[in-house]
């Protein structure tokens, strides 16, 4: 697993970012936002910047030059909000949210940390072509600071893009408008539909209501022209309606760009009830095979995420991506000598290994 929260003993007073540059790059006069290497060895490095001198444990210059980092010294942490070797990189804008999905990966929290101004200064120092992701929390609580976040960022860098996690449950009639901004062209709005059946949708995200106001959320951003990405995470209440689901996208939701279909992560609250929520595909594909089918019948775009390619039969397996990010993806021992392995997904850094072992089929 790749650490994305260092310890690290600062110099100054306050939470500031900083991208980090070779020793061998430093230009006369100081720079904002850039902290250059100036010791290195193999307890840590050691780095000077327009904030002043600080230290980092634990890592190694090759592995951080050129990442941005939000520097704490409340915490005495380096945070990596953007890895610069990375393609998966996501800035946590909040913890708070509004719904209560059963098998929620980041439990809510009742507080809020405002770091949009330290994010938005963070976006700009991303690398050339970036495309960041924003989640929470629920994003949206907050849609006056994310608006802007998106629209300073990508007015000043139109080489970026952002994809935005979301539950669709806030966008107004007035938002139409401030969405039509050239920026918002730049943004994919991944927003989850786990039923086509009110009563399921509402009882999985914990909110009754949340199916109706989600459509009329999806007018919205229809008629403002947004990208959107659909998700379902395939649970043992919801596998079974997965063809269903499907019909109710291509006939009633028609501007959706793409459909992910999600296999269960093991963590925050699915964790303890894994027994109860999670579907075994490899031991029936066949509704999850035939809401593919369905979806390539009307041309919806449809990708599985987290599925081993090796749990997935032959003919379907052109959908499944690699999908989880590089900081949280692992192999077990028994993908070893797998010939599938560069093309599959693996599994989430916190999936049983006694399972995952027990589960896949090596080729």
């Amino acid at each position: 697993m790749i650490p994305l929260r260092l310890p690290a003993a600062i110099e100054a007073e306050r939470p500031f970012v900083t991208r980090i540059e070779d020793a061998g790059a430093r230009p006369a006069g100081k720079r904002r936002f850039q902290s250059w290497i100036v010791g290195d060895d193999v307890f840590g490095l050691a780095l000077a910047g327009d904030q002043g001198l600080f230290t980092i444990d634990g890592i190694q210059a090759s592995q951080v030059v050129g990442d941005v980092l939000l520097v704490d010294p409340i915490r005495q942490q380096a945070e990596r909000l953007i890895r610069a070797d990375s393609l998966h990189n996501t800035l946590l804008v909040t913890e708070r949210c509004d719904q209560l999905c059963q098998m929620c990966s980041q439990p809510p929290k009742k507080t809020h940390e405002d770091r949009f101004e330290l994010l938005r200064q963070a976006s700009l120092l991303a690398p050339e072509g970036a495309t960041l992701g924003i989640t929470g929390g629920e994003p949206t609580l907050y849609k006056n600071e994310l608006f802007d976040l998106i629209e300073i960022t990508l007015g000043e860098r139109p080489d970026m893009s952002f994809h935005v996690l979301s539950n669709g449950q806030h966008f107004e009639q007035h938002d139409v408008g401030r969405l039509r901004n050239p920026a918002f062209a730049r943004v994919t709005w991944g927003i989850p539909l786990y039923s086509s059946a009110a009563s399921e949708h509402d009882a999985i995200v914990g909110k009754p209501g949340a199916f109706e106001r989600l459509h009329q959320s999806f007018g919205r951003l229809v008629e403002a022209g947004a990208r959107v990405e659909l998700r379902t995470v395939v649970l043992s209440s919801n596998a079974f309606e997965l063809p269903a689901l499907a019909k109710h996208i291509v006939w009633r939701l028609p501007f959706i760009g793409s459909w992910s279909v999600m296999q269960l992560e093991n963590i925050g609250f699915a964790k303890n009830r894994w027994s109860k929520l999670f579907f075994d595909h490899r031991a029936n594909f066949t509704p999850i095979a035939e809401a593919l089918d369905r979806a390539s019948l009307h041309a919806l775009q449809a990708r599985l995420f987290n599925f081993p390619l090796c749990t997935v039969p032959p003919a379907y397996r052109s959908y499944a991506v690699r999908s989880i990010s590089d900081w949280k993806q692992k192999y077990v021992a028994a993908c070893d000598d797998c010939s599938l392995k560069p093309r599959c997904a693996g599994f989430f850094e916190w999936h049983s290994g006694e399972h995952a072992n027990a589960w896949v089929r090596p080729e």
